[in-house]
């Protein structure tokens, strides 16, 4: 399975942390990371995403809407255990869920808050620190053999506003 571990754009202020939107800059930034990541799908030979999780959150589903505008064959829903607070852990529950489920396509694409989605790249890594803790709109794309620790290999990651690869 390839799983791809986004952070959500950059976001205002607003009066709960909950209801942030995404600025203009950070909409701006996820639609051009959209463009390099379906390059990057093809130059490395990777399915497009078939199914997108994301948090609950109001700047990650805005994160999410225009990643569907470009992988619109995406599949999309919430998933709690996206949202601030959660640990790999309860990721990893979500995940064996859907792949019990058999609703795991060949590429699955999470929209996520730091510092769950550094977590996640390094719990599936293995290894602390492989891959710059996410900016606002940054991304990891793994090939996982399994779900749990260490059960990964990186494909690439980019960050905004160049998103150019690191591997």
């Amino acid at each position: 399975m390839i799983l791809t571990i986004w952070r959500h754009g950059e976001a205002g202020s607003a009066v709960t942390d909950r209801v942030r939107e995404l600025t203009d800059h950070g909409r701006s930034d996820v639609d051009r990371g959209c463009r390099r990541f379906a390059n990057y799908c093809e130059d490395y030979k990777l399915p497009v995403p078939g199914r997108l999780l994301y948090s609950e959150w109001v700047r990650t589903e805005q994160t999410c809407n225009i990643i569907e505008t470009h992988f619109t064959q995406a599949i999309a829903q919430s998933s709690r255990a996206l949202i601030p607070g959660c640990r790999p852990n309860e990721v990893d529950t979500a995940l064996e869920g859907l792949l019990a489920g058999g609703e795991i396509p060949g590429h699955l694409l999470l929209v996520s808050h730091q510092p769950l989605v550094s977590s996640l790249i390094d719990y599936y890594l293995g290894e602390y620190g492989l891959v710059a803790p996410l900016l606002p709109g940054g991304l990891a794309t793994l090939e996982m053999d399994a779900v749990g620790p260490g059960c990964a290999s990186l494909c690439f990651s980019v960050q905004p506003p160049h998103f150019e690869t690191s591997q």
